[in-house]
């Protein structure tokens, strides 16, 4: 039996691990990764068709998002996720597909048609991504599910997202049982909607998550429905837009969940049938997925709505936004509006052109709901940029940035803390991942001196003997290459390009006149002179 980590060591995004026992190769996750990365991954150690079977934690792109990518490279495996995750991740992957195609296709569009760019390709069709959702397992919370002779497995419900789940797993080898628990992203307390994380009695060994791992959110939980009025409330009065960058599930359906409360309570006085937007169709999508999961995901609270009728996402005013017009048409209108979009980063998607129309208004404001990771542009602005570059066009930020403090799919380092406190039976070693390199390192030591554990934090490449509680191969931190500004590439080859073309051009002058040759070529020896000096 062998444990290899793979992806999200000493960094947030592109989880995956790798596990190999009972004759079976198997991947824990299989994520994109996302933002500025540090440290190359090594590859997978078997080829795409020799994996068996993968176990998805959670929907979000970083955790399975490059399993339309394994598909196309030959897997035919079955995938095990809980029934609310096979749902979502019917939108996600076809989503990541749709905007790998959507991105091939503008950069074949704005390059130069050379060799090279025609042969640019996405990372995986639209196909491929039907092909993975079929593969999809869905399984019940709490069920112990046999995979095939010497593995089960069995989902608990960990609080982050609808679906979202840590897996316990039993294999089994030569009547050796060793048990593994992946915690996947472990869910903070009191969230609107879904159910706290549920804890784990035991296991021999635990990969956990780490992304919040140097940083408590606040004592008292902030009233989020109160902060969210006043933003709203100054922005309105300024005659703005309130523009929220926001992930499509989750994060948006736990905003609809507090503007239903503001809407109800009147805590928007001058402005109560201010209009909402979502303008997203996968936010569209998923807030359909979660409606249907509710009797299965949903926390006592959004119960007791449901029993009395009520539903808790949806309110008067609120417009659902599919097609591109629709989209278009809500920076035509002047009445001030709280507009919703993806991507919660601002890395793709509609959001972008939103940014583009509201972040030079001072009297817009910009509200951040969740996390930034390193190298995006949700973090650029967070800290200060005062310019961004949105299609081709350079935008000042005047528009106040804010944040919705505290509001996190996250546990933070108490919540982590009290889960892996929860297990009865002290695991022989906890491996830390899913979190930037110092906060890794320092929650590894955390766990270690203030509360018993055995820890460690691998990089990608560390090898784990499961039977014997070994290290086969310890994992070394390897940076990131610096690769060449992709504006420069491109430019340098639209130069080479041009001076190709003036070639062609001079080969083919013999029938024009001598009087136009000659002004030719003063116009070039012109050029050679003023970019010589």
């Amino acid at each position: 039996m062998k444990l290899m980590f793979i992806g999200a060591d000493h960094e947030v995004t592109g989880s995956c691990h790798f596990i190999e026992a009972a004759g079976k190769n198997i991947l824990v996750d299989y994520g994109m990764e996302q933002g500025k990365n540090y440290f190359e991954n090594v590859p997978l150690p078997v080829s795409a068709p020799e994996i068996d079977y993968v176990f998805l934690t959670h929907a979000h792109v970083d955790h399975s998002g490059n399993l339309p990518l394994l598909y196309s490279k030959g897997f035919r495996g079955k995938i095990f996720a809980t029934d609310a995750t096979a749902d979502l991740c019917s939108i996600m992957l076809r989503d990541c597909a749709h905007i790998q195609m959507q991105e091939a296709e503008w950069r074949k569009r704005k390059g130069k048609r050379t060799k090279e760019i025609d042969m640019i390709e996405p990372s995986y069709t639209m196909e491929d991504a039907e092909n993975t959702i079929r593969c999809i397992v869905p399984c019940v919370y709490g069920t112990e599910v046999e995979v095939c002779e010497g593995i089960k497995i069995r989902f608990t419900d960990i609080g982050h997202l609808l679906g979202s789940a840590s897996i316990e797993v039993w294999l089994t080898e030569k009547n050796v049982t060793k048990k593994l628990v992946f915690s996947g992203d472990i869910g903070n307390k009191d969230q609107p909607l879904i159910r706290d994380p549920q804890k784990t009695q035991s296991a021999d060994y635990v990969i956990m998550e780490s992304t919040y791992g140097d940083r408590l959110h606040s004592e008292m939980p902030p009233d989020y429905v109160k902060d969210l009025a006043e933003v709203l409330n100054r922005t309105f009065a300024r005659g703005g837009n309130v523009v929220i960058p926001s992930f499509a599930v989750g994060r948006t359906q736990e905003m609809l969940y507090f503007i239903r409360k503001i809407k109800k309570e009147g805590l928007v006085p001058a402005f109560p049938n201010f209009p909402v937007f979502v303008d997203s169709p996968l936010a569209v999508e998923a807030t359909e997925i979660f409606q249907r999961n509710q009797y299965e995901c949903y926390d006592e609270e959004a119960m007791e709505l449901i029993k009395k009728r009520i539903n808790p996402i949806t309110f008067p005013g609120l417009n659902l936004t599919i097609t591109t017009e629709e989209s278009r048409a809500i920076n035509e209108d002047p009445e001030p509006k709280v507009i919703i979009s993806a991507s919660g980063m601002c890395e793709a998607g509609r959001i972008r052109h939103h940014l583009k129309h509201n972040l030079w208004r001072p009297e817009s404001t910009i509200l951040f709901v969740g996390y930034q990771s390193v190298g995006t542009t949700g973090r650029a602005i967070i800290d200060g940029a005062e310019q961004l570059k949105l299609f081709g066009e350079t935008i000042d930020v005047k528009a106040e940035i804010s944040k919705l403090e505290g509001l996190s799919g996250h546990a933070d380092k108490n919540g982590l803390i009290e889960w892996i406190e929860g297990f009865t039976d002290r695991p022989k070693r906890v491996f830390i991942v899913h979190g930037e390199d110092s906060v890794c390192t320092s929650f590894a030591r955390c766990l270690s001196e203030e509360h018993g554990f055995t820890t460690y934090a691998p990089y990608s490449g560390t090898e784990f003997d499961i039977i014997s509680g070994t290290f086969i191969k310890e994992g070394v931190p390897i940076p990131v290459k610096k690769k060449e500004s992709t504006l420069v590439s491109d430019v340098y080859a639209r130069l080479k390009a041009a001076g190709a073309r003036l070639m062609g051009i001079i080969a083919r002058s013999e029938g024009i006149s001598n009087k136009d040759k000659a002004k030719f070529a003063d116009q070039i020896n012109s050029l050679c002179d003023k970019w010589s000096r």
